[in-house]
């Protein structure tokens, strides 16, 4: 008789194109996966890979039983999680997060999933926008929060909330007390986040719209580095304008006023449609629930204050 081991390490290899890829995503070892492998040739005696190849390369057996593998592998995930009650449900979730999302609402979010689902394996990870959407695709990760910059037809999207950038500097590096036309911008250093930043894309049209991106001098996905920069004055650039308020009261940074401002960048949690569950679902709209980008390192419903950050040395 098959069992559902044996199924899940051809799926896997199959999916992440390798023994050593399965074996890490089923947090098993490679050995381990080979045996599985070789006690369901045994049981439908046939050869399920071609050992002729250098890759992982199905036969056509193979392909036949990867099918059947997915849709009992989906059937039983979908049976576990409409016969369980939440405190009960045990399985692994990875969700992936941008930098932003972890200095801001990540631990509301942790701290309520496991509430929900307190035997559920939690694993985050933090990552560019652009990483994080190649890892959900190659199923590596479950769930992302990441801005509203892709377009697929092979993920599921649960709309979060909208979050106002500002362009920023150092404090009396760009003339305050006028509004200034976008074009104007090119008198001084930009510092952008670039195309490995959802953030990035997602203003990119915005910035050709004002010739700004081709004539940027310096590119970081990084929002701590982005905030020093602008601090000791290498140039300008744009962030979130909410969250750091406490940087601009407190005289580190100044917001440079435009009369074309940066229109607000969308959130979204993002889950594989090939993947999709009731859980993952719900984690979602937990997400939706909690997501909140107006303060830095919540916790408890309680922000930590910048002067106790001491993110600037």
């Amino acid at each position: 008789m098959w069992t559902y081991k044996q199924l899940e390490a051809v799926y896997w290899i199959h999916r992440l194109g390798g023994f050593a890829a399965a074996a890490e995503h089923l947090h098993t070892t490679q050995s381990a996966i080979s045996r599985r492998v070789r006690e369901l040739e045994e049981q439908v005696d046939t050869s399920l890979f071609d050992r002729t190849a250098r890759a992982a390369q199905l036969t056509e057996k193979g392909q036949e039983l990867v099918v059947l593998a997915g849709q009992l592998l989906a059937q039983r995930d979908a049976a576990l999680e409409q016969f369980l009650q939440n405190h009960v449900v045990q399985r692994r979730v990875r969700i992936g997060v941008t930098e932003l999302t972890a200095m801001t609402w990540l631990s509301q979010w942790v701290t309520r999933i496991q509430r929900h689902y307190p035997k559920l394996e939690l694993i985050p990870h933090v990552d560019t926008s652009v990483a994080l959407h190649r890892e959900l695709l190659h199923e590596r990760l479950d769930l992302v929060v990441v801005p509203d910059a892709f377009s697929d037809a092979g993920v599921v999207t649960t709309p979060l909330t909208a979050v106002a950038n500002v362009w920023a500097a150092k404090p009396g590096l760009v003339p305050q007390g006028k509004l200034l036309e976008p074009t104007e911008l090119t008198q001084y250093r930009r510092i952008v986040q670039g195309d490995r930043s959802g953030s990035g894309i997602y203003y990119a049209r915005w910035l050709q719209k004002y010739d700004l991106h081709a004539k940027a001098e310096f590119e970081t996905s990084n929002l701590l580095a982005l905030i020093g920069l602008l601090n000791v004055g290498v140039g300008i650039g744009y962030l979130p304008r909410q969250c750091l308020e406490p940087f601009f009261r407190q005289g580190y940074l100044e917001e440079i006023a435009l009369t074309d401002p940066l229109p607000p960048m969308h959130y979204v949690a993002l889950q594989n449609a090939n993947h999709a569950s009731g859980v993952i679902s719900s984690i979602a709209a937990l997400a939706q629930e909690c997501c909140d980008y107006s303060s830095l390192f919540q916790h408890g419903g309680k922000a930590a204050s910048v002067s106790h950050l001491n993110l600037l040395g």
